[in-house]
């Protein structure tokens, strides 16, 4: 069959994508082919288009990870999906497209009551940050977590699952303009990110003990959320903004030099003070999809509200939706419905 699909010929500028179409061959005995309806956009899809992700693939590829949409067609040893179910899931690249073909073990049914835009702003954030809170950061009930990217996608379904055990959440944000919208997700204490942060951060935690931080910025907010961790603490790496460009191709002499200047961390000083530096790639769990699967349904029955979705955007104003999101003016999902 046809499909229409946004394509990068090569890494390295948004200028590169092109919307085509293209040939979509039948689905293999595992897969489902899938009428995608809704498509997530990430950070890591930004990443990659700029050529800054090694999980890039090499040479021509079709961006994208999260989706939702209607299966059309089945693999003949498919027996748990039917045509014309609705489901959410996650491709390694390839969700900038009308229609793909995926592993049966990568997708979900798309739960009663959710939109197409709900289902492709689910995955990929509720994952993230439930293994980052959970499986890495090993949170207790009463622990104090600051969440940087609070307003993000991540950021929201951080505070809502630290929020199950009953965490003191601080959330950090660059823009004043997100401050109200953090307070009634249910932040704690909200800090506008700022040359004075360590100071903020230390009258924010005021006698509490920093148990927990989840950290995507880089620089000296690493430095001053490292160096307020408590003893036994952990630091969680999922994200690195401080990276990520607003034009169409990245500065890549700026970005060597904030790789080459980056906070470093002496392995002798987490013993010495029994504090933990951890990072988290999504990706990297690729290979583990029943891993994945069972990480979905424990969250999905922490019975959290759907996804914030911030702003909606058609598939031909793709781009235009690519170029927005990497604005920083966004709070939580961007979305593209078909």
């Amino acid at each position: 069959m046809k499909r229409k699909s946004y394509r990068i010929s090569k890494a390295g500028s948004i200028k590169n994508i092109k919307l085509i179409e293209e040939e979509l061959a039948l689905p293999g005995d595992e897969e489902i082919t899938v009428e995608v309806k809704a498509i997530g956009l990430n950070f890591a899809d930004l990443f990659a288009i700029h050529g800054l992700y090694s999980a890039t693939p090499k040479g021509s590829f079709v961006p994208g990870l999260e989706f939702s949409g209607i299966i059309l067609n089945k693999g003949k040893n498919v027996n748990d999906f039917q045509a014309g179910e609705k489901i959410m899931g996650a491709i390694r690249f390839g969700a900038y497209t009308t229609h793909l073909n995926i592993d049966r073990k990568y997708v979900i049914k798309l739960p009663e009551g959710w939109s197409f835009e709900d289902g492709s702003s689910f995955t990929v954030q509720s994952m993230t940050a439930y293994y980052s809170l959970v499986e890495l950061g090993n949170i207790k009930n009463n622990f104090t977590v600051l969440i940087h990217s609070a307003a993000g996608g991540v950021g929201i379904y951080a505070n809502r699952i630290a929020k199950k055990f009953n965490a003191y959440t601080i959330g950090t944000t660059g823009s004043e303009s997100k401050k109200e919208f953090l307070i009634k997700e249910g932040y704690d204490k909200v800090i506008i990110r700022q040359k004075d942060f360590y100071k903020q951060l230390s009258q924010s935690l005021g006698e509490r003990k920093l148990d927990l931080v989840l950290e995507s910025v880089g620089g000296q907010i690493f430095k001053d959320s490292f160096s307020l961790l408590a003893p036994a603490g952990r630091i969680i790496i999922y994200g690195a903004s401080q990276f990520m460009s607003q034009k169409n191709r990245p500065d890549y002499f700026k970005v060597f030099y904030k790789y080459l200047t980056r906070s470093k961390v002496d392995p002798l000083s987490l013993s010495n003070t029994n504090r933990s530096v951890m990072g988290f790639n999504l990706i990297y769990l690729w290979d583990r999809p029943d891993e994945l699967r069972n990480m979905i349904e424990t969250i999905l029955k922490m019975n959290l509200q759907p996804p914030h979705i911030g702003k909606v955007f058609s598939f031909d104003k793709l781009i235009e939706a690519l170029k927005y999101f990497q604005s920083g003016k966004t709070i939580g999902k961007v979305v593209v419905k078909l």
